[in-house]
């Protein structure tokens, strides 16, 4: 069975080409024009994921967002925000009301397609193992013991170095605001700055080496773990 796409953007130009590139890889994918008729048709067709632009008549995309993510029936809905350059607050809003990844216009087909693989393989996985052993070439994370290598070589971390690297190497691929790294790291109200997560970001990357390079910055939003 296909799975089924649903894109909700206004631009008859960027739908004809979301819809002819998804479709040529397999996916069943439907098209609305507002956020309203994508709501309708959201109900209808209860998709494996939703591509939704941010800039819509009548109900924006971050409405659709929040309807989508405080029902009970749809909030498992995956979603790929598209946006254009600069709105980065509204990029950052979705990815804290729930959305998992985001594309800025314009964008490469292949980037598009490269996304909704990776989230809809996240969306088929089995929950995340908080004490599974996780691997990226020659980096090896170890939960249970504390520990991380690289090509064998134990890699001396502070607490929060190893919790932060833990958390974005869990689910990669995976943007994360400077909140949500915070909150998955410390919890909830820890009174810890955005500009902080920035300075240990530095400092793991330093100490990983090439591996380092493996944390990308996503401007203007936060951090993910390539993958």
């Amino acid at each position: 069975m296909k799975e089924i796409i649903i894109v909700i953007d206004d631009e008859e130009d960027i739908r004809e080409l979301i819809r002819y590139n998804l479709s040529k890889e397999g996916y069943e994918v439907f098209c609305a024009v507002s956020g309203e008729e994508g709501l309708e048709l959201i109900r209808g067709k209860a998709p494996n994921l939703l591509i939704l632009d941010l800039m819509l008549p009548g109900i924006g995309g971050l409405e659709v967002c929040r309807q989508l993510k405080s029902d009970s029936a749809l909030q498992t809905v995956p979603i790929i925000m598209v946006s254009a350059l600069g709105d980065e607050r509204d990029v950052v809003s979705g990815l804290e009301l729930g959305a998992d990844d985001y594309v800025s216009k314009p964008f490469s087909p292949r980037v598009l397609l490269a996304r909704v693989k990776s989230v809809l393989r996240r969306g088929r996985s089995s929950p995340v193992d908080d004490q599974a052993i996780l691997r990226e070439e020659g980096l090896l994370v170890n939960p249970q013991r504390r520990e991380v290598l690289i090509n064998g070589a134990l890699v001396e971390l502070t607490n929060t170095e190893f919790k932060l690297l833990h958390f974005l190497m869990r689910q990669p691929g995976l943007v994360f605001t400077r909140e949500q790294i915070v909150d998955g790291v410390h919890g909830d109200d820890y009174p810890v700055t955005d500009r902080s997560v920035d300075v240990q970001v530095v400092g793991l990357r330093k100490k990983l080496i090439d591996y380092g390079a493996y944390i990308e910055t996503v401007r203007g939003v936060g951090y993910r773990f390539k993958g």
